[in-house]
């Protein structure tokens, strides 16, 4: 019966990565498209009907070109960072609250925080294994960046924490019967989803890539299959810090269709932020992130424990 279990749940994750995987491919048809009418002009359109296949055709392509190795890059660093950054960003997955008790840790929110953690190492290698300058400081960058936004998201995370007295995603579910967390907290709300941009390379906040000044940051020595497992982590990192906004704010009953539209908005949201925003300045980024984001969330998150003190007093 162990074994059974064992198999059932390794069939479900594969299944899992399987619909992740083909999210993300419809994920950059989307961002392509909706790029291309906020600028008047049409995106992917020629392969298929209304180039619904592109992706599946840019995937063929960027896996069966040669892939080149810089002759002064530090070789199996360089070669796996690409590899542990998708395994990073699709092991975060586990987290989501699935009603079928697939993978339902009480510690989900720590799991998440750890794994995030852990991401900020493979830019950092990936930035440092190329042996080239720009490829370096983009990782420098991408690393900052990277732990500054994530203390917002894990006070944050905190504060929500003590308003539902458990580390569980799926007790989020249960506490949102009645009311979204949005209501309740709009300007966390607002600072999650600005500090998710940060976390994930976004722009306004694509210093880890900045074209204009790094030509392409981190990863400008990847080519072919490294570069396109790079992509999918980061449009993964993407559709997850969707759902998660979902779950935390917006209810997270993974039955109802409302749930998988709320996600489809958030995501269409970060490619909204890409066509409009021009970057921020690198000083400002840092400032947003210490100055503004941190105060506001420990202000919020030292409300919710006065208030939780103060209702566990007038139960006693």
């Amino acid at each position: 019966m162990f074994y059974k279990d064992i198999m059932v749940s390794f069939i479900c994750l594969l299944l899992l990565v399987i619909c992740v995987l083909v999210g993300v491919a419809f994920l950059t048809l989307l961002e392509r498209k909706v790029l291309g009418y906020i600028q008047i002009r049409k995106g992917p359109n020629k392969v298929g009907f209304m180039g619904l296949p592109q992706p599946f055709s840019d995937a063929i392509k960027l896996f069966s070109k040669e892939q080149t190795f810089p002759l002064l890059s530090n070789y199996l660093m360089y070669y796996y960072s690409p590899v542990m950054s998708l395994f990073l960003s699709l092991l975060m997955w586990v987290v989501m609250p699935y009603l079928m008790g697939l993978f339902s840790f009480n510690l989900s929110m720590l799991f998440f925080l750890c794994v995030t953690s852990l991401g900020v190492y493979t830019l950092m290698i990936a930035g440092w294994s190329s042996n080239s300058s720009y490829s370096l400081l983009g990782g420098m960058r991408a690393v900052a960046q990277t732990i500054s936004y994530e203390v917002s998201l894990s006070l944050i995370f905190m504060s929500f924490m003590i308003m539902v007295g458990s580390f569980s995603l799926m007790d989020f579910f249960k506490y949102q019967d009645y009311i979204w967390l949005i209501f309740l907290s709009l300007p966390l709300g607002f600072i999650w989803f600005v500090s998710s941009l940060a976390e994930t390379n976004r722009t306004p906040f694509d210093f880890a890539e900045g074209e204009s000044e790094l030509v392409s940051g981190f990863n400008i020595e990847y080519s072919s299959g490294g570069f396109a497992l790079i992509f999918l982590s980061e449009y993964s990192s993407i559709l997850f810090m969707s759902m998660l906004f979902s779950v935390i704010f917006l209810g997270s009953n993974l039955n109802s269709l409302i749930f998988y539209f709320e996600l489809v908005f958030i995501s269409f949201m970060f490619i909204w932020v890409r066509g409009t925003l021009p970057r921020f300045r690198y000083d400002k980024l840092m400032y947003l992130a210490w100055k503004s984001f941190l105060p506001i969330s420990l202000n919020y998150l030292f409300l919710y424990l006065g208030l939780k003190i103060f209702m566990y007093s007038l139960i006693i």
